[in-house]
Order: C-alpha cells, then sequence, then structure tokens
C-alpha cells in the first residue's frame, strides 16, 4: 500500500480466472474487494479462498447500466470510496467461427460484454472517482494481446480488444485534472479454465493446429497489484504479461 488507509477496489468477472486471481491477490493483501459477476456463487467462492478478508459479493451484468450502477453504489455504501477499478469482465465468443459465418448475435454479445460493459464500469468508476473526496483513483483496463495481433476466426475478441486499448488512452487523459489514473494490461496464455485448449492445441496464422505455452495466473495478479498500488503521480500506461515462448512476437 501506499499509505496506511485501506484501499477499496472493484474487481469485475471476479468468480473465476484472471478476475479471481486477481481479487484474490488483493485481498490477501489487506485491499477490501467488490466482487462482481454474473453468478454470486463463484463470487462466494473466489471470497471464501481469503477468510475474514473484507469483501462484498455482487451480481453483476457488466452490459445492464442498471447492474454497474447498483455495483459501484453498493461499493461505496459498504466501503465509503473506490480507489481501484479492474475492468476484468470478457468472453472470446464462439471461437473458430469464420467471420463470414459469425451470427450478429454472437458479434453483439461480445462487443456488449468486452466493450460497453468496459465503458459503463469505467464510467461509473470515472464518476465516483471525480466526486469523492479525497479525489482520484486508478482504472486498470484487461486488454489482450489481441489488442495487438489477431488470432484466426477472432473477429469480434479482437475487435473489441483494439477498441479497449483506445477507450484506455481516452480514459487516461480525459482523468488527468482529476487524478484518475488509466492503465491497460494485455496478458498472453495465463492458465485459466477459459485457456485451457491451448495447452492441447490452437489454431496458428499458418492454418495448423499448436498446443502453446502457458504461464501462472498469479504472475498477472502480481502484476495488477504493483499497477494498482503505484500512487497517483505514477502509472504504468501499457503492460504486457506473457508465456514467454507464446507464438506473439513473430505471431503469423
Amino acid at each position: 500500500m501506499t499509505d496506511t488507509q485501506a484501499k477499496i477496489a472493484v474487481v469485475t468477472g471476479a468468480g473465476s480466472g484472471i478476475g479471481r486471481a486477481v481479487a484474490v491477490e488483493l485481498l490477501r493483501t489487506g485491499w477490501s474487494v467488490a466482487l462482481a459477476g454474473r453468478r454470486v456463487e463463484t463470487l462466494e467462492e473466489t471470497a471464501a479462498l481469503v477468510p475474514g478478508a473484507p469483501s462484498i459479493a455482487v451480481r453483476t451484468d457488466v452490459a445492464r447500466p442498471e447492474d454497474v450502477a447498483g455495483l459501484f453504489g453498493a461499493t461505496v455504501d459498504r466501503f465509503g470510496r473506490l480507489d481501484l477499478l479492474f475492468n476484468n469482465a470478457g468472453t472470446f465468443g464462439p471461437g473458430g467461427v469464420p467471420v463470414e459465418e459469425l451470427p450478429y448475435d454472437a458479434w453483439r454479445h461480445v462487443v456488449d460484454t468486452n466493450l460497453n460493459g468496459a465503458f459503463l464500469c469505467a464510467q461509473t468508476a470515472y464518476r465516483t472517482m471525480k466526486e469523492q473526496s479525497p479525489q482520484g483513483g486508478r482504472i486498470i483496463n484487461n486488454g489482450s494481446i489481441s489488442a495487438h495481433a489477431p488470432r484466426p476466426h477472432s473477429v469480434a475478441y479482437t475487435a473489441t480488444k483494439h477498441a479497449l486499448t483506445g477507450l484506455t488512452k481516452s480514459l487516461s487523459l480525459d482523468g488527468r485534472p482529476y487524478r484518475i489514473a488509466v492503465g491497460q494490461i494485455d496478458i498472453g496464455n495465463a492458465a485459466t479454465e477459459m485457456t485451457r485448449r491451448m495447452s492441447t492445441g490452437v489454431l496458428q496464422a499458418n492454418g495448423e493446429t499448436a498446443p502453446e505455452p502457458m504461464m501462472d495466473v498469479a504472475e498477472v495478479a502480481r502484476t495488477v497489484r504493483h499497477m494498482a498500488e503505484l500512487p497517483l503521480e505514477a502509472n504504468v500506461q501499457f503492460a504486457t504479461v506473457l508465456a514467454t515462448a507464446m507464438p506473439y512476437i513473430g505471431r503469423g
């Protein structure tokens, strides 16, 4: 921590994967955390991994403005302020579907979750941080290696992650007058339930299917905490954390 005052975080998508790992890392190091996700039971499982740590579980569909408003309202009601949003909730959508076959409803679902949901959470966090005293806070958006280079048949996911980079830059600029620091972490091949298939075989740019190296998701969590605990006068604008030997540098 940068001071002795407890820090308050909202973590979206906290019921599994990267969101769970980050929430647990924050809880075990003294943060109070609002856990957001679609299923309260998985959020409660996350909280139970750090018994006694201060947390609340808030059922949240980040694509619904009323759910997002309820999440941040519950956070401030319970903890008094907001110091960090880890804007993490996201979905790959239907995997391996060529662009010409992708249903519009599937495209909309990915955009609503990954981009619109990220905007709604960031907007509400921004308002909260601007209005509270002391003013300010930090937003960390979960981008992806796909914010830089796509995988085959990933048009919806890749488009939203490229857009998230623009959201990060714009929020970072607009937050300056209010001590709101905004950064982005781009993650490659962290071992979670969502990425398990990559260790057994995933389509490559040359048309072959091959397994890819993975890394422990705990490394992502530690990186997010480092970004989160910087003083607001310092910011990691973009961080890339990936399995060392994954096919990213030179992809394609």
